[in-house]
C-alpha cells in the first residue's frame, strides 16, 4: 500500500512542478512548447483515427460476400 502512496502527486507536488519547469523554460518559452505538444497530440490523434479507419475497411472487405465465377 505505501507504494501507491508514494506515486501519487498531490497539490503541491504540482505546484512545485509548475514552478520548476517555469524556472527552466521562462514565461516566453511555454506558449511555444504548449503548442508544439498540441500539435504533436492532433497528430497523433489524426494517426490513431486513421488506423481505425483502415482496420474497419479491412473487416467490410472480408465479411464481404465473394461472387463465384461461373
Amino acid at each position: 500500500m505505501k507504494t501507491l502512496l508514494a506515486w501519487s502527486v498531490g497539490p503541491w507536488e504540482i505546484v512545485i512542478i509548475l514552478v520548476v519547469v517555469l524556472l527552466l523554460f521562462g514565461g516566453k518559452k511555454i506558449p511555444e512548447l504548449m503548442e508544439g505538444l498540441g500539435k504533436g497530440v492532433k497528430s497523433f490523434k489524426k494517426g490513431m483515427n486513421d488506423v481505425e479507419k483502415e482496420i474497419e475497411n479491412v473487416k467490410k472487405e472480408d465479411t464481404k460476400p465473394e461472387k463465384k465465377e461461373e
